[in-house]
């Protein structure tokens, strides 16, 4: 059905689009398509890094948090880092 569009008949649209919605309109309708087909690829992108991250789950500040006992939390000097290098 659609394999016969050409410029022309893009040409045409546009100026009926133009014609019934005006020029401001069909710019604000532009830039809301716009910002909506980048708002669906960051959303496909995050969910294929998503997906590839199954594999190996990354621990939570809060598991971390909750495996640590109070003295811990409470002794340990500002700056300082419970990790040895």
């Amino acid at each position: 059905m659609f394999q016969q569009i050409g410029p022309m008949e893009i040409a045409i649209i546009v100026v009926v689009l133009l014609l019934v919605f005006g020029a401001s309109r069909v710019g604000d309708v532009g830039g809301a398509l716009g910002r909506s087909i980048r708002e669906f690829r960051r959303e496909l992108r995050e969910g294929e890094e998503q997906k590839e991250g199954l594999g190996r789950p990354e621990p939570t500040s809060d598991a971390n948090d909750e495996s640590r006992s109070g003295a811990e939390k409470d002794t340990a000097a500002p700056g300082s880092s419970s990790m040895t290098h």
